[in-house]
C-alpha cells in the first residue's frame, strides 16, 4: 500500500509542481547551402520539431535583389525554402508566416506569388506595411514550421 502511494506522490510532484523538473530542448542552427555562419543572426533555429526562420529578403546567390517586385518575392520564398530544406522540411510544414512590405501597393503582387508557393492548408499569416527594411529590400518574410 505504501509503495503505490509513494509512486503516485512522486509522479504528481513532477507533473504538478512547476520548476521541479525541466527538460532543456536541443537548439540547432540551420544554414542553407552557401550560407556562412557569422554575423548577428542564424537563418534558422531548430528546437525539437519546430523551425524558426529568420527574416529572409530577396538576395540571390550573387547578393543582388531582383528588379521586379514579383521576382523579389519569389526569391524571398526560395530563400525560405532553402532554410526549410536544410532542416529537412518543406513549405507544407510551415504553420505561421509574417510578411513585411514597404509599400501597401505591393500586397496583391506579393499575394499572387505567395499563393503559388503555399498550398492548402495555408499557414497563418500576418502582413504588415513598414516604413523601411534594412537595405534595399521591399519585402521580408519570417516563418515558423513544425514537422
Amino acid at each position: 500500500m505504501i509503495k503505490p502511494l509513494l509512486s503516485l506522490a512522486l509522479f504528481l510532484s513532477f507533473a504538478v509542481i512547476p520548476g521541479v523538473h525541466t527538460f532543456k530542448a536541443e537548439k540547432r542552427s540551420i544554414y542553407p547551402p552557401g550560407a556562412k555562419p557569422g554575423g548577428n543572426y542564424t537563418p534558422g533555429i531548430l528546437v525539437d520539431d519546430t523551425l524558426y526562420i529568420s527574416g529572409q529578403i530577396g538576395l540571390d546567390a550573387n547578393g543582388k535583389i531582383p528588379e521586379t517586385f514579383e521576382a523579389e518575392t519569389r526569391q524571398v520564398l526560395e530563400n525560405v525554402d532553402a532554410v526549410l530544406k536544410a532542416a529537412g522540411m518543406t513549405s507544407n510544414d510551415v504553420v505561421s508566416v509574417h510578411v513585411y512590405l514597404t509599400d501597401q501597393a505591393n500586397f496583391q503582387p506579393m499575394n499572387a506569388v505567395y499563393g503559388a508557393f503555399f498550398k492548402d492548408p495555408r499557414p497563418t499569416r500576418t502582413t504588415v506595411v513598414v516604413a523601411k527594411l534594412v537595405g534595399p529590400a521591399r519585402i521580408e518574410i519570417t516563418c515558423t514550421a513544425r514537422k
